[in-house]
C-alpha cells in the first residue's frame, strides 16, 4: 500500500490548477497567486529549506555575475532558461558545470494565452530537448511566461514529462521603480522556510539595468540567509522523496 502524498513530496504530474483563468489575469494573478493555488504549484514544500530561482535567461551580459555571486555563498540555485537566447550552449553548460539546476521558460516570452496548444508544447518541447542535448543534465521543471497558467500551458508541460512550478516570493524586480532596497525587503516579507523565491537573472523582459538591483539585493538575501543558518538550493533540494509502505 502506498502511503498518501503529502505536501513534502516531490510534485507529481502537471495538473490544471482549479481556477487557471483567473491565474492567467495579471492583476488578480499578482494579488492572490500563488497563495490560492495549490503548494506544488506554488513551489511550497514543508522543508526547512528556500528554493532559489532565477528566470529569463541565460543573458553573457548578466548571468555570468550570479553565477560569480552563488559560488561565493556556495550556494546552488535553479534557472528557468528561454531557448531562443542559449546560443551555443556555453554559458548553459557552465550553469551546470557549477551545479546549478536548470528549468524551462518556453522557447521565448509569449504568454502563454497567445500559443496555441500544439504550438506552446512543440516549444516546451524543443526547449527541454535542446537544454538537455547541450548539457546531458535532465529537466524537470517549467515555469510559464509571467507565471500565466492556461490549459495549453498545463497540456504542454504534461506531454513534455515536465513539473509546472510558480514560486511563493517574488522581488518584483523587473519594474524600473525597484531598487535594491525594495528587492530585498519584499522578498523578506514573502519568503518563508519551505517557500520559493522568484528573481531575474537578465533585464531582457525587464527594465533595463534592472540586473543590477536583482544582484545586489541577491548578495543582502544570501547573507542574510547564511546568518540566520536557513539552507538555500535548487528546487531539486526542495522536497524530500517519501517512502512507500
Amino acid at each position: 500500500m502506498t502511503r498518501p502524498r503529502s505536501p513534502s513530496d516531490p510534485p507529481g504530474p502537471a495538473t490544471c490548477p482549479p481556477v487557471p483563468t483567473l491565474a492567467s489575469v495579471g492583476v488578480v494573478r499578482r494579488r492572490l497567486t500563488p497563495a490560492v493555488l495549490t503548494p506544488d504549484l506554488s513551489g511550497i514544500s514543508d522543508a526547512a529549506h528556500v528554493a532559489l530561482t532565477y528566470d529569463d535567461g541565460p543573458d553573457p551580459a548578466s548571468t555570468p555575475h550570479f553565477l560569480e555571486l552563488l559560488a561565493r555563498f556556495q550556494v546552488r540555485a535553479t534557472f528557468f532558461v528561454i531557448g531562443k537566447h542559449i546560443a551555443d550552449g556555453g554559458l548553459l553548460r557552465e550553469m551546470v558545470a557549477q551545479g546549478h539546476e536548470i528549468g524551462i521558460h518556453g522557447w521565448d516570452h509569449t504568454p502563454t494565452v497567445l500559443r496555441g496548444p500544439d504550438r506552446m508544447g512543440e516549444e516546451i518541447a524543443r526547449t527541454r530537448g535542446l537544454v538537455e542535448s547541450l548539457t546531458d543534465a535532465s529537466v524537470r521543471w517549467y515555469r510559464p511566461p509571467y507565471g500565466w497558467l492556461t490549459r495549453r500551458a498545463v497540456a504542454g508541460a504534461t506531454a513534455a514529462g515536465l513539473h509546472l512550478v510558480l514560486w511563493s516570493a517574488w522581488g518584483r524586480d523587473w519594474r524600473s521603480a525597484a531598487t535594491a532596497d525594495s528587492i530585498e525587503a519584499t522578498v523578506l516579507k514573502q519568503t518563508r522556510p519551505g517557500g520559493t523565491v522568484l528573481l531575474h537573472d537578465s533585464d531582457r523582459m525587464s527594465a533595463p539595468g534592472s540586473w543590477t538591483d536583482t544582484l545586489t539585493a541577491s548578495y543582502r538575501l544570501l547573507d542574510r540567509w547564511t546568518s540566520d543558518g536557513l539552507a538555500v538550493g535548487p528546487l531539486a533540494d526542495h522536497w524530500v522523496t517519501g517512502t512507500a509502505t
